[in-house]
């Protein structure tokens, strides 16, 4: 898979977000939460043959820190390890940012993603709301 930074305003970036939103309320997991294009988040998008079938995105948060979000991968392609990947590249893009603490919040409910983040050595941290955890990983410093 090839992983390329994309403007907010994306038209593939906007279908896969779109087919996101989709399947998460029809699971029941959406909160009713509308995606909203932001200049200040960085996107990424997974190409496969041409196709871009993963996204993620991560957003400065305070010093040293950002919120990985975003993230999806079509079903079709799913179990090929692209989350892992989308994964790396978005801690490699906010580690080159000087953001080596990542955060990711999503709803309880989802244990696919949660057993994810997990095994990509993301910890749980105190709960935000109900229905909803927060899990942080703390990157390893780049070698100068």
């Amino acid at each position: 898979m090839l992983i390329e930074i994309r403007p907010s305003l994306d038209p593939e970036l906007a279908a896969l977000v779109t087919a996101q939103q989709r399947e998460l309320a029809e699971s029941g997991a959406s909160a009713g939460r509308i995606f909203e294009p932001d200049d200040d988040v960085e996107y990424l998008v997974g190409v496969v043959n041409g196709r871009g079938v993963a996204c993620g995105a991560w957003q400065a948060l305070g010093p040293g820190a950002a919120e990985l979000r975003r993230m999806y991968v079509r079903p079709a392609f799913r179990g090929r390890g692209l989350a892992r990947q989308m994964i790396v590249a978005i801690e490699e893009e906010a580690l080159a940012a000087d953001r080596p603490l990542l955060r990711v919040e999503l709803e309880s409910g989802l244990a696919a993603a949660i057993a994810l983040y997990q095994s990509s050595g993301y910890r749980q941290v105190e709960p935000i709301a109900r229905g909803r955890v927060r899990f942080e990983k703390r990157l390893p410093a780049l070698v100068q």
